[in-house]
């Protein structure tokens, strides 16, 4: 029973050692008192209760007092609660005061805090970035398409991290100025012959302005021929009148169709009419017999008449006929 008496104190022992040593990190307190940062004991114990990892900070504190920075920790602690990277603050800048450049820990912080790189846009505004854009395609003025590629060497605006606009952006208004270059353009010979006329034209419209960054050049990688968009837009347009011109066409014809129908029904209804006239003379003469308006000699003298009118008639078309075989 002792033994298991003792057993059980020595776990509890050393569980309580664990539980000290978790919350008073003794051996990071000597670490920093031995590579010259001042944090107290205590104040590494409200860090663990605060769920600040000590180490993080400690370690960031030594990383800065050995390059000469001047930074507390209250400040660290203040940026890691807030959900900044402190470790990669911390090194951002100290390559911002090895490169000179002007960066202080408000500015580090509040970049890292916007979700920026801050480290990665120091690198970037001591050796400028190649960014390289996509195919963009343009018309010159005479209707031959341009497909270029640039690449835009920039670097990193410190000033303007924090609220200026990204890498698309840029692209963006690169490309917009490739596309109003070789648009203004008469010939797309005059772009092949001096490719370096877009750059400077885009340069000149400041087109980092409000951006993260500074474009130092503009420089056309490649500039490749593409389709005559001139010509094909004549041959759709040569197209497109050639159905309208079919189109009316089948119109007219439809029209004089309908017409001609329209004049043969006509045709049609005064020959029925010619014949329903015919049918009613011999009633008519019918009806003369029959009241005396009409004798039997005045019938056949119109018979006559007839005949010798039908005579003449054929005499007519034979003698026609007789004359047109003499010539």
């Amino acid at each position: 029973m002792s033994n298991i008496m003792i057993l059980v104190t020595i776990v509890a022992a050393i569980i309580v050692l664990l539980i000290f040593l978790y919350f008073v990190p003794v051996n990071l307190w000597i670490t920093a008192i031995f590579s010259g940062v001042r944090v107290g004991l205590l104040e590494l114990v409200f860090m663990r209760i605060r769920k600040v990892p000590p180490s993080v900070i400690v370690n960031s504190m030594i990383t800065a007092t050995k390059a000469g920075l001047k930074v507390s920790t209250q400040e660290l602690e203040t940026h890691y609660l807030a959900g900044g990277n402190v470790g990669s603050v911390i090194k951002a800048l100290i390559s911002a005061d090895k490169a000179n450049i002007n960066l202080s820990f408000q500015q580090a912080t509040a970049i890292d805090l916007a979700g920026r790189d801050v480290f990665e846009a120091v690198q970037i505004s001591v050796n400028p970035k190649v960014i390289t854009t996509p195919k963009v395609a343009a018309v010159a003025a005479d209707g031959i398409q341009l497909i270029a590629i640039a690449r835009v060497t920039v670097r990193a605006n410190i000033q303007q991290l924090v609220g200026g606009a990204g890498e698309d952006t840029i692209l963006a208004r690169v490309g917009e100025g490739i596309v109003t270059s070789i648009g203004s353009a008469s010939t797309h010979k005059e772009v092949l012959e001096n490719p370096d006329k877009i750059s400077k034209l885009v340069l000149q419209r400041g087109l980092d302005a409000g951006t993260a960054f500074e474009i130092l050049s503009i420089d056309i990688a490649d500039v490749d021929v593409g389709t005559n968009i001139g010509a094909k837009l004549q041959t759709d347009q040569a197209s497109a009148d050639l159905k309208v011109a079919e189109a009316k066409a089948e119109e007219r014809r439809a029209m004089a169709v309908a017409l001609e129908q329209e004049m043969k029904a006509k045709a049609q209804e005064a020959r029925a009419k010619v014949i329903e006239a015919e049918a009613e003379v011999p009633k008519a003469m019918a009806d003369a017999f029959r009241t005396g308006n009409i004798g039997v000699m005045d019938y056949y003298r119109m018979q006559n008449i007839q005949a010798d009118t039908g005579m003449r008639d054929s005499i007519s078309g034979s003698g026609k006929s007789k004359g047109s075989t003499k010539k």
